[in-house]
């Protein structure tokens, strides 16, 4: 009878823990998912304003390559830094990381007509939540994509390199669709691997941590984003 008890216990206090896991997992990921939110209302709100400001919009279009050159620099930086700083400072850098994105992103608003960009965005959304919340409740482990994910990422970068030169319409829808699946896959890859890096951090919704799982979600987004885009937009 005693064992009875003491096994009753035993599996309550398991089940305790497995809500409480479940708890800590759900409030990191809402507070990444907010933090990303926050990021594109940013670049959004940047990139409207750059473009209704005819002396900054020509400043990005006249040394847009030096804008681009920045905008990786802090993405390296963030990627690599914000483990290691506290909470705020990491989240200031974030929002300015998603200001000077939205100032470079600003040119596709002179480009695609302004339905092409709200249709991108909200295709972006549907796809994005499909992708997210298959990485959240599959019992499927994702690790394998990586390396494929990677050599696409790889390959996908230097097609688009290649077409600067070339400007080849065929290789631009080309890269475009590879975009889509490489970023679509890379939602729910990255969705998996932060949940699996907050049970690797003892559970604990350290700010740091949100930051960086924020910046990877919205590097999704964005880059997919781009490539429905490019896809679907209809120039002006």
């Amino acid at each position: 009878m005693a064992w009875e008890t003491s096994g009753w216990q035993a599996s309550s206090s398991d089940a305790a823990d497995s809500i409480l896991v479940q708890e800590s997992q759900r409030a990191f990921m809402s507070r990444v998912h907010g933090w990303m939110f926050i990021g594109l209302l940013v670049t959004g709100f940047t990139a409207a304003l750059t473009f209704s400001n005819p002396a900054v919009f020509e400043t990005v279009i006249q040394w847009r390559l030096g804008f681009i050159v920045a905008q990786l620099g802090a993405v390296f930086a963030l990627s690599f830094l914000a483990p290691r700083l506290s909470g705020p400072v990491a989240g200031v850098l974030f929002l300015g990381y998603s200001a000077l994105t939205g100032m470079t992103l600003s040119v596709l608003m002179a480009i695609y007509t302004m339905g092409s960009l709200a249709q991108a965005f909200f295709l972006t959304a549907a796809v994005y939540g499909a992708m997210a919340i298959y990485g959240t409740v599959t019992k499927k482990n994702l690790s394998a994509w990586g390396t494929f994910l990677f050599m696409g990422l790889v390959g996908v970068v230097l097609a688009s390199i290649m077409n600067l030169f070339l400007r080849s319409d065929a290789m631009g829808f080309v890269v475009a669709c590879a975009s889509v699946v490489v970023f679509a896959g890379l939602t729910a890859y990255d969705t998996q691997k932060l949940r699996a890096m907050h049970a690797g951090a003892g559970y604990n919704s350290i700010a740091a941590l949100s930051i960086v799982g924020a910046l990877r979600l919205y590097l999704d987004f964005i880059n997919l984003f781009i490539a429905l885009l490019r896809l679907t937009g209809s120039r002006r």
